[in-house]
């Protein structure tokens, strides 16, 4: 199996893949967050298995910087999880006493959590689409909304 641990934000991404024997397959990396660096980390993917099934990607759930990602590897077909940033804070500091949080040390403890299995629940093209939806129905919401304000 597979993991890739992946810290999410504005303008980049850094990833890190490691298999089940704890092999570090490639070394935490940063990819830009458009579609270039998105298929620079699948063709990375793809150099490390061609089976995607074997294949598990976790990310944090930082809001709208994670849903173009997010998007493209489901796309994709990766079996693709967001986890809660408090779950990797915490799993972070239960493996070591020192106070080292770099976005490079995220995406390890992300990878990490994801080997751990702990009971993590794959998130799906549904999902991703009712997310979308939310987005789109605060956003009439609050259009509505001021322009009441203005009548």
């Amino acid at each position: 199996m597979i993991f890739i641990g992946i810290d999410v934000a504005k303008d980049k991404h850094d990833c890190f893949i490691t298999n089940s024997d704890g092999q570090v397959l490639f070394k935490p990396f940063t990819i830009p967050n458009n579609r270039d660096g998105f298929e620079a980390l699948f063709q990375r993917i793809l150099s490390v298995s061609d089976d995607l099934d074997k294949v598990k990607v976790g990310l944090e759930a930082t809001g709208h910087y994670s849903y173009n990602l997010l998007g493209f590897l489901l796309d994709k077909g990766c079996h693709t999880f967001v986890i809660n940033p408090l779950h990797t804070n915490l799993y972070r500091k239960s493996l070591s006493l020192r106070k080292t949080k770099t976005d490079k040390v995220v995406s390890r403890t992300i990878a990490t959590m994801m080997m751990s299995d702990m009971n993590l629940k794959s998130y799906s093209d549904t999902s991703y689409h009712n997310e979308e939806l939310k987005s789109l129905t605060r956003y009439r919401a609050e259009n509505i909304n001021s322009s009441e304000v203005l009548n």
